[in-house]
């Protein structure tokens, strides 16, 4: 009797459409995944690269459930989700209005819970998998000017820690992936709220000068997407795991263990503040 082959593993991408995400429905559809990749501006497709697309706003709690019983009811199964969709507000947190603040936890944060809820019962049912929660360096260092983001991804660094620890016995892994600058649509598309007539222009626009220069020498997400393959494939993952530029990345170690003033000097040298 011939063998069964064996039924290809199925992810669900949510921003998809662009940067992190798109890199990586490419490169797990490569390496034999089904993926399915979901996006706001995305439309019941498929790619020439095998990748199912579906539309998805995660700020919607009806559209994220659509959304995730169509892919049980195309493939009966799920077993890795990978929560990337988000966008970046910039600005002095005295100049950002409330209403740009709650927008910015709707996606980033409540849009990865939603996701989250509407997921956990195929990933239990089916004995397990991966909630992989694309974060970001900047939800473990505070950055100027972008400090409504950095609030966001704080907080998705502080439920997905607790999440870990409640799904673990179903088999569920829960990891957060903390990037750096990438070439990515958050950076063109952020939502800027400083303006000529702030008391922050000056260091706003010195500050913005400085970031664009290194968004622009970048490099592109494939590392990001192979990091994610390798999680995927691990048995135990780590918690977290930081990725980028290593001038980037050393501000983490750096804010554990030096002192507060001084890392905070480093770190305004840093930043040209």
């Amino acid at each position: 009797m011939a063998e069964r082959t064996p039924p290809r593993k199925v992810v669900l991408i949510t921003g998809a459409t662009a940067g992190i995400g798109q890199a990586c429905a490419e490169h797990l559809a490569s390496r034999g995944w089904r993926v399915f990749g979901a996006g706001r501006r995305a439309t019941a497709s498929t790619t020439s690269s095998g990748i199912e697309m579906l539309p998805i706003d995660v700020d919607d709690e009806v559209s994220v459930r659509t959304c995730v019983d169509g892919i049980l009811s195309k493939a009966a199964r799920l077993d890795a989700v990978i929560n990337n969709a988000g966008f970046s507000t910039r600005g002095a947190i005295e100049d950002t209005t409330i209403e740009a603040a709650k927008a910015q936890f709707e996606t980033n944060f409540f849009g990865v819970l939603r996701v989250c809820q509407a997921v956990l019962p195929a990933l239990r049912a089916g004995g397990g998998g991966y909630i992989i929660n694309i974060s970001s360096l900047a939800g473990l260092v505070g950055l100027p000017f972008t400090g409504l983001y950095s609030a966001s991804k704080f907080a998705l660094e502080g439920v997905s820690e607790s999440l870990r620890l409640e799904a673990r016995p179903f088999g569920v892994h829960v990891v957060l992936v903390e990037p750096g600058d990438f070439q990515s649509e958050i950076n063109a598309k952020r939502r800027i709220f400083t303006s000529k007539e702030s008391a922050y222009q000056t260091a706003f626009e010195k500050l913005l000068q400085r970031r664009t220069r290194d968004e622009t020498s970048a490099p592109t997400p494939e590392p990001v997407a192979q990091l994610i393959e390798r999680i995927l494939n691990c048995r135990r993952p780590k918690t977290r795991y930081a990725i980028g530029m290593l001038r980037q990345r050393i501000l983490v170690p750096a804010k554990r263990f030096l002192p507060q003033h001084m890392f905070e000097w480093l770190f305004r040298r840093a930043m040209g503040l």
